[in-house]
């Protein structure tokens, strides 16, 4: 259905023994959960494989096997309690986190400092269903490669304490090999993803250590997560940059597209941006005329579309088959210090929106200079979203209350 935009106004042009299990009073099942540390000092012992490439793999890695059964649906209810269930029913109402990019290879300072101010919109005081049920990841999970050993480090351990599931798709970082490393090939692509994510049951890894968390139960690494607001499509675009879609999994995106329910969202999840004005990653017209070929013949156009790799914050009014959808990239999720900033000689976050004069598309609002999470509340008639921008830890306390958003927008149903 057409969806509702405010007008656009002149726009610029251009190993551990698990302990115990509680049950949270979101209805995620936990271990039991640990003392906090300060989350601007790195934990005891922090240390992880360091890839020494400058630059990922650009090429092509087949995927692993499915490990659950075609088409690849999830139901948010196999992942979430009853009561959190009928609570999502009883106010029509499903709220949840998204980003990507938070591998704190380096560091956890930033990815930690994410972490925390996610932690903060949940809250025995939230009434009508403002809780988030679950945090959806839109890739790079682990840097350089995806390795198993830096799962603890760079997932389990900022996570600890975060207190609804985690579901992702994963980056190219995450599917990437090191080709300098005698003990991985080029089947292993994935292998740390699929085992931490696509898990037949929901145990609790060595590489999890003393975290809380286990592993998730997605069916494969493309999937399809049913709610009872939403339908959430992800698509694995693979290393190379700009992105690439093997024809299974085209063959698969179509009939889900078809096969998603009229009475509800449709959001679309991807790790490559189909639009970007960042310049060393800029928008891939390949996926865009992917995404435009598939809707066109599913007769199905997603509400809003999700990507990351680039490490800020850019939000689009793109066009898809000539109707605007809202294409948003989220990748400031925690990975180093230094985000990917727009070139300062036409872009300025202070000076409105910019549309490209090859195309129908517009970047209505950017931030590249703090790290943030979008919160996305859906509801039957509409979806709110916002971006907080955090700035970066300045001490040792950690932070006490929630910011103000960024930005905020709002999708017509």
């Amino acid at each position: 259905m057409p969806q509702k935009h405010a007008p656009i106004a002149k726009p610029h042009i251009l190993k551990s023994t698990p302990p115990p299990v509680n049950t949270g009073r979101h209805g995620r099942q936990f271990h039991s959960s640990r003392t906090p540390r300060a989350f601007t000092d790195d934990p005891p012992g922090f240390q992880t494989e360091k890839d020494p490439r400058k630059n990922p793999s650009d090429k092509w890695f087949d995927l692993p096997p499915a490990t659950g059964l075609a088409p690849y649906r999830m139901d948010l209810a196999s992942i979430l309690s009853d009561a959190a269930m009928q609570n999502i029913a009883k106010n029509k109402r499903l709220v949840f986190h998204a980003v990507g990019d938070t591998g704190g290879v380096n560091t956890t300072t930033y990815q930690q400092q994410v972490a925390s101010y996610m932690e903060l919109d949940f809250g025995d005081a939230n009434t009508g269903g403002a809780n988030p049920s679950f945090f959806y990841h839109l890739g790079d999970v682990v840097y350089y490669s995806g390795e198993i050993a830096n799962y603890f480090w760079e997932f389990y351990e900022p996570y600890a304490h975060y207190p609804a599931p985690v579901v992702a798709i994963p980056g190219n970082h995450d599917g990437d090999v090191d080709p300098n490393d005698q003990f991985n090939k080029p089947s292993d692509s994935l292998k740390g993803f699929v085992r931490n994510f696509c898990a037949q049951t929901p145990l609790h890894l060595p590489e999890a250590q003393d975290s809380p968390r286990d592993a998730m139960t997605q069916p494969n690494v493309y999937w399809t997560l049913n709610t009872p607001l939403a339908t959430v499509i992800g698509l694995y675009t693979n290393v190379p940059e700009g992105g690439k879609i093997g024809q299974p999994q085209l063959d698969w995106f179509q009939q889900e597209l078809d096969a998603a329910p009229k009475d509800r969202a449709l959001i679309l999840a991807l790790h490559h941006p189909i639009l970007s004005a960042y310049g060393p990653h800029p928008g891939s017209q390949y996926l865009k005329s992917i995404i435009e070929a598939s809707t066109k013949a599913a007769n199905r156009i997603p509400n809003l579309i999700l990507t990351a790799h680039v490490h800020n914050y850019q939000r689009f009014t793109g066009s898809i088959n000539g109707t605007p959808v809202t294409t948003i990239v989220a990748g400031a999720g925690g990975y180093n210090q230094k985000l990917h900033q727009l070139d300062r000689k036409t872009f300025d976050p202070k000076n409105g929106t910019y549309k490209f004069e090859n195309g129908a598309d517009v970047l209505e609002k950017f931030n590249d200079f703090q790290h943030g999470y979008l919160l996305l509340d859906v509801r039957p008639d509409k979806i709110l979203g916002s971006y907080r921008g955090i700035d970066d830890p300045t001490s040792s306390a950690p932070p006490a209350k929630q910011v103000a958003p960024y930005d905020q927008f709002e999708i017509a149903l």
